[in-house]
């Protein structure tokens, strides 16, 4: 029988584990039992690093994050070569990250798991949500300087925007609905047609 000191690195077996059922079964789908079976180890050997089910996923979901932050920040490339260009790219990386991860996704965003518990979870879902506001309020410094929005509500309104289209339209399995054109194009119409509602210009 296989112990999970065999591995070299229970904690990682785990979450290579969790991630498996949860692109196979959903979220909603992952047990504490089922991470330990498809790991190697008795179902008492993922308690050395987390105390249940909750706190797997939170680690999960922490990680996914932490690459959602990490791709944002790669599409917004400092503005280049203008803040409305690079929004674009940043709603793209978006689209990108839920269609090629779709386990880190589901985790982050449908498993129900509680952000605010868990320090280290809220502070990376805190830093991939500002690698959107970076971007937005860069655009925001474009507008008109009459009647600018707050850069808070026009965050939540871009996030609302990819994340909907992400979960609607840009899925990799069998729940995503049909559209006579790729998400990419129906995100960055959506978000030009805001700009311009805005009395944005550029795009």
């Amino acid at each position: 029988m296989r112990r999970g000191y065999h591995h070299g690195n229970l904690k990682e077996a785990l979450i290579e584990a969790a991630l498996a059922l949860i692109a196979e079964k959903g979220a909603g789908g992952l047990t504490f039992a089922d991470a330990a079976r498809a790991a190697g180890v008795s179902p008492a050997a993922p308690y050395r690093h987390f105390r249940d089910r909750e706190a797997l996923l939170a680690e999960v979901a922490q990680r996914g994050f932490r690459e959602l932050e990490e791709a944002l920040t790669k599409a917004w490339n400092d503005a280049r070569p203008e803040p409305t260009q690079a929004l674009h790219r940043v709603g793209k990386a978006y689209l990108s990250f839920a269609r090629e991860e779709p386990a880190y996704y589901a985790a982050m965003f449908e498993s129900g798991v509680n952000i605010g518990a868990d320090p280290a979870l809220r502070v990376a879902a805190e830093a991939a949500f500002s690698a959107v506001r970076k971007a937005v309020e860069a655009v925001v410094a474009t507008l008109p300087a009459e009647g600018r929005p707050p850069v808070l509500m026009m965050t939540l309104h871009i996030w609302s925007q990819a994340h909907g289209i992400a979960s609607l339209f840009g899925r990799a399995d069998q729940a995503r609905r049909p559209i006579p054109m790729s998400p990419e194009d129906l995100l960055e119409a959506a978000v030009l047609i805001y700009l311009r509602g805005l009395g944005a210009s550029k795009g």
